[in-house]
């Protein structure tokens, strides 16, 4: 099952995204809990009104469920999917809601959590969500039994440690491997949730980000004098 998260704002327009039946031949509201509202903009609302007593502006964690193409899922697998990704998260108790999609006789499903906690009135931080995401797909990939897609099979597949011959000459002149570098940086992005989170994970690598001539940012340190690929 491929899980694709994001924090966002917007949210009675996320909302009115997941009633949306021109897309999908039905659209189901399977869930709406720990609002005072049982129907899914007023809950948005509800969200959006709770967050503006805090600093928030994505008060929101929305998750997409999409299984493999060839497979009929039950609705019991989407749940249980969710539920490790509320635990993962940290997000026991926010309130939520769930939304069914069907097209062309295939499901897929739409998880939202309220990201602001009531009693603290601050928002639950989310270290590293495309990570743990990532690492809950494998797992529901084997738990069922499905053709697991090749990027998580073999990693070398999606291997980014091609580089140019500049980047190779360059290593001739610094004795640093590109592809050690590469491979650094992107551990580093994939393991970031935005440019602060990424500029840390470079930083515990002996890199440093900093502004470029030619590209927004350019990594410096240890392990290489440059690398622009970003």
């Amino acid at each position: 099952m491929i899980l694709k998260g994001s924090q966002r704002g917007g949210c009675r327009q996320l909302g009115l995204h997941l009633l949306k039946t021109e897309e999908n031949e039905h659209v189901e509201i399977h869930e709406i809990s720990g609002f005072v509202s049982d129907d899914l903009l007023g809950a948005m609302d509800e969200i959006d009104a709770i967050s503006k007593g805090t600093r928030c502006k994505q008060p929101l964690f929305s998750v997409s469920l999409s299984p493999p193409q060839s497979e009929n899922v039950r609705v019991g697998v989407f749940e249980h999917a969710i539920a490790m990704i509320e635990e993962r998260m940290g997000l026991q108790g926010q309130p939520r809601v769930i939304v069914f999609h069907e097209k062309e006789g295939r499901r897929h499903a739409h998880a939202v959590w309220s990201r602001i906690d009531p009693e603290k009135m601050t928002a639950v931080n989310l270290p590293f969500f495309k990570t743990n995401l990532k690492d809950i797909a494998k797992q529901l990939f084997l738990e069922n039994g499905w053709k697991m897609p090749q990027g998580y099979v073999d990693s070398k597949l999606r291997d980014p440690r091609n580089f140019s011959l500049a980047e190779w000459q360059e290593s001739k002149r610094t004795g640093v491997d590109p592809r050690d570098v590469k491979v650094a940086i992107r551990i580093c992005y994939n393991q970031s949730d935005d440019l602060n989170s990424f500029a840390r994970a470079l930083e515990e690598r002996g890199l440093f980000l900093a502004q470029g001539d030619s590209r927004a940012f350019v990594a410096l340190g240890n392990l290489a004098t440059r690398h622009d690929n970003l």
